[in-house]
């Protein structure tokens, strides 16, 4: 049997595209990319491929796009390609069961958690926020549940105290790529074997929002310096203060007691926040319609509105 394997690559965001490298880098052969349709993006809204289409284009492979995979055409249009396997990451669609069988060794996908930890949309992000001591990639062969199927390689890294959304996903970006060639490679020399996940140990990861970056500053200053790490670089959590928004890029744990969400006090180093137990000092915070500033730059021109003895989130 060649080791050079016809692959059907889906994907969309620029976590998968760091995948779809590495596959073009490879002696696999990419017949066909699936992505999520082109979305609006930016001020002006303008429809934007994703960043896997991009890739494809670059590369001259025939890029799909449709919006489901139910109908007989678009499960024969894949068909066609005769393909050996499926590579499926951070695709955002369904697949159903007949197109999960359609490639001759089936369908993997490179999911950003140990699994059964952190199934669902946002594993990356909720690994942080719960103050879990590692994540990783898990590839896994697919079946019609949501990140259920039989794990058949995982890739641990440890989660720092400094880590944020953004910088484990680029970690996780870079591990995932050679997890899936050697999962590949399994696939070809037979040495793979699955191992079933226990649904019992599953959590969720819920897909992130505005909401879920909301900052309640009742609850322990340790926990939300984990909710405000794991939610940068989007959605960003957030505050009000006298009415206006007030979003927190970074901060960092403090000693301080005071009514929740009281500023205690206003220095250079950071606004000094009491939380239902410790402080948070915030270092880089934006203002409506203004820029992300370290705080010591934002006490230049706005001191007045930084008032010792305020309440952040009434």
């Amino acid at each position: 049997m060649s080791s050079s394997l016809r692959i059907v690559f889906a994907g969309t965001p620029e976590f998968a595209a760091s995948h779809l490298q590495a596959l073009l880098d490879s002696e696999h052969s990419i017949v066909a990319v699936y992505t999520q349709p082109d979305r609006p993006a930016g001020r002006g809204q303008k429809l934007t491929p994703s960043a896997v289409k991009q890739l494809a284009v670059q590369h001259a492979i025939p890029v799909l796009q449709p919006v489901n995979l139910r109908s007989p055409e678009a499960q024969q249009e894949l068909a066609n390609f005769n393909a050996d396997l499926m590579v499926v990451v951070a695709y955002g669609l369904i697949l159903p069961q007949v197109i999960l069988d359609t490639p001759r060794l089936g369908c993997i996908n490179s999911h950003a958690s140990l699994l059964p930890r952190w199934r669902g949309a946002a594993p990356i992000q909720r690994a942080i926020e719960a103050g879990d001591s590692e994540s990783g990639i898990t590839v896994m062969q697919m079946e019609a549940g949501l990140d259920t199927g039989p794990m058949l390689l995982k890739v641990s890294t440890p989660i720092l105290a400094t880590d944020t959304g953004g910088s484990l996903h680029d970690r996780l970006a870079t591990l995932g790529p050679d997890a899936v060639l050697q999962t590949i490679k399994g696939f070809v020399d037979g040495s793979l074997s699955a191992e079933k996940q226990l649904d019992g140990l599953a959590t969720y990861a819920h897909k992130l929002n505005k909401q879920a970056a909301l900052i309640d500053w009742q609850r322990p200053a340790a926990v939300l310096d984990c909710q405000i790490r794991a939610m940068y670089p989007w959605p960003i959590c957030h505050s009000t203060l006298a009415g206006e928004t007030l979003k927190i890029h970074a901060a960092e744990l403090a000693d301080g007691q005071g009514q929740p969400g009281e500023i205690l006090s206003a220095e250079r180093d950071g606004l000094l926040v009491a939380c239902g137990e410790q402080a948070l000092r915030l270092t880089h915070l934006q203002l409506p319609n203004g820029k992300a500033l370290a705080f010591s730059d934002l006490l230049n021109s706005k001191q007045a509105l930084f008032t010792v003895g305020q309440v952040l989130g009434l």
